[in-house]
């Protein structure tokens, strides 16, 4: 099933893909497979509970957050950058990934949502030392409350290009998708599927497509491992 009319994007290795910051173009090849996983993963650091959401602190709490992950990438334990205009881009991604979302027919619970990835991403685990994670049932997401961009929603919804910060178009760019849609555009287009390595220090030597990025509006499924459940968990209740 087909979910543009355009031809079949060739499985195996993208021939060439662009990505641009200020005027600086880079290349990279990147692998892609082709079966739809049967499950989501989420990554977060280790020591750290899963579900923090930068989105959900205040201008004190965040500062802080950001000063240590800044301090902790230049220990060399994470490898994610977090500059001066991120959350900039972030919420304005989380507006327009909200407002797509509800145009398509989305019922979001929260205004900004949990993150996946479809399947498992070997790239992403390789951001920080000891990466840890959870792992859903696809099954277990509801249609309702899921969307999905292919790859990640700052790449697909364009949010850094006012800043100069963008990539070459693609067809599933500017696009939000329903869970339903899935096997169509896996079956299409693959799952991107790059390796780490430790040379991938900074943003100029990232792959433009690393995931396909999978967004949960609702706490309902994993609602075990909010901080409310921990604390929960602990006390023996």
């Amino acid at each position: 099933m087909s979910v543009f009319p355009s031809g079949r994007w060739q499985l195996g290795w993208h021939a060439r893909s662009l990505s641009a910051w200020r005027g600086i173009v880079h290349a990279e090849r990147v692998g892609v497979r082709a079966e739809l996983p049967g499950f989501v993963t989420h990554y977060h650091l280790p020591g750290r509970p899963p579900f923090l959401s930068l989105s959900e602190l205040d201008d004190a709490q965040l500062a802080a957050v950001l000063a240590d992950l800044r301090a902790l990438r230049q220990d060399g334990k994470q490898h994610r950058p977090f500059g001066s205009r991120y959350m900039e881009l972030r919420r304005r991604t989380e507006t327009r990934l909200l407002e797509m979302f509800t145009a398509a027919g989305g019922r979001p619970q929260r205004p900004a949502p949990h993150y996946f990835v479809l399947g498992g991403s070997s790239w992403l685990q390789g951001l920080a030392e000891d990466m840890e994670c959870v792992r859903l049932p696809l099954s277990a997401l509801p249609p309702a409350q899921t969307s999905f961009t292919y790859p990640d929603s700052f790449t697909a919804i364009g949010s850094g290009a006012p800043h100069g910060v963008g990539h070459q178009r693609r067809p599933y760019h500017g696009r939000v998708f329903l869970l339903h849609e899935l096997p169509g555009l896996v079956e299409q287009f693959g799952i991107p599927d790059p390796r780490w390595n430790g040379q991938q220090q900074t943003w100029t030597t990232w792959p433009a497509e690393a995931y396909i990025e999978v967004q949960l509006w609702t706490d309902e499924p994993i609602e075990a491992y909010l901080p409310g459940q921990r604390q929960a968990s602990q006390a023996g209740l």
